[in-house]
């Protein structure tokens, strides 16, 4: 019998097996190389390969009972209406890791729900990455509404708004909100605004029952600076100013304070949605956003955390 020519559509195909018959029917690896009539060393590596090439989505699903605790810990210091905290790798920096699984999971549990909902999205790295975690699924009964504008300073579509990754994946009306991140002036952004079809968005993100979003900070290598929103000029501005931090590009100091004038004046999106009638929830970890994180909560500018532990630890320390 003719040898099949390996080709790396064949190898993911042998990977996809490999990593469903470990992780979903619980064959252990000498069982896997029997039935797909290889060596275990090869199984061995095609088990990794369904992980490394995000063929297998890994979720952890038992309560860890230290995080729990952290958990219950921010949400009496805050009165928060929900909070999660998920294990940190002590090996890792990563920004992602564990957290954009964790709500992506979040996310998939509000849109299986029968009852409509109006879900509103910010941005941000970790908010994509979660967006890269969804199972497809239908969710036609709801409505999805980003936050934030959609447009980068040079036109081109801002890199980490996810309305567009979320439609691909979750079959839901889905309302981008047809502006710029940052207008050039505040009478731009005032006659924007003005505009019916915005109009209607913003009227529909203060609607949203929940509310996923990003939190960055405004130090040296703040989102808002590196994605080309905010100048260095503007951002040394609003750090003489007091921001340790910005959520939909709304800066804010270290009481939570948002900051008045400077580019604030300029921002397009949203306001936050009543934090009193709806949930609003920063996924956010790392030592950097310390500050930025404690403010937002500690002003209720959010009511809701997704971090990790360190992060939850940090929040925690001192009075």
């Amino acid at each position: 019998m003719a040898q099949r020519q390996e080709t790396l559509g064949n190898r993911l195909d042998d990977a996809a097996r490999a990593g469903w018959l470990y992780y979903v029917a619980g064959n252990n690896q000498e069982e896997i190389a029997r039935k797909l009539g290889v060596s275990r060393q090869t199984a061995q590596r095609l088990v990794s390969l369904s992980v490394s090439e995000g063929l297998i989505k890994v979720r952890l699903d038992h309560p860890i009972g230290r995080c729990m605790e952290l958990a219950e810990k921010l949400r009496s210091r805050y009165a928060l209406d929900f909070t999660e905290v998920v294990p940190s790798d002590p090996g890792s920096s990563s920004t992602v890791l564990g957290l954009a699984q964790a709500a992506a999971a979040e996310i998939e549990r509000r849109l299986r729900g029968d009852q409509p909902i109006v879900l509103g999205l910010g941005t941000g790295r970790t908010l994509k990455a979660a967006i890269e975690q969804l199972t497809p699924m239908e969710a036609s009964q709801h409505k999805i509404v980003s936050l934030t504008g959609n447009i980068a300073p040079d036109g081109s579509a801002a890199f980490y708004n996810v309305i567009f990754s979320m439609a691909d994946a979750v079959k839901a009306r889905s309302f981008p909100m047809p502006l710029p991140v940052i207008a050039s002036s505040a009478t731009e952004r005032e006659m924007l605004h003005r505009q019916p079809m915005v109009r209607d968005t913003l009227a529909l993100a203060a609607k949203a029952d929940v509310t996923f979003l990003g939190l960055g900070d405004l130090g040296p290598e703040a989102p808002l600076y590196l994605d080309g929103f905010i100048s260095e000029p503007e951002l040394r501005q609003l750090q003489k100013a007091g921001a340790v931090g910005e959520v939909l590009g709304w800066a804010f100091d270290a009481n939570g304070k948002l900051i008045e004038g400077l580019t604030n004046e300029r921002v397009a999106s949203a306001p936050l949605p009543s934090r009193e009638t709806s949930l609003v929830v920063a996924i956010a970890m790392g030592e950097k956003k310390l500050p930025g994180i404690k403010a937002a909560l500690s002003r209720r500018l959010v009511n809701g955390l997704l971090t990790d532990e360190a992060t939850a630890e940090g929040l925690l320390a001192g009075n």
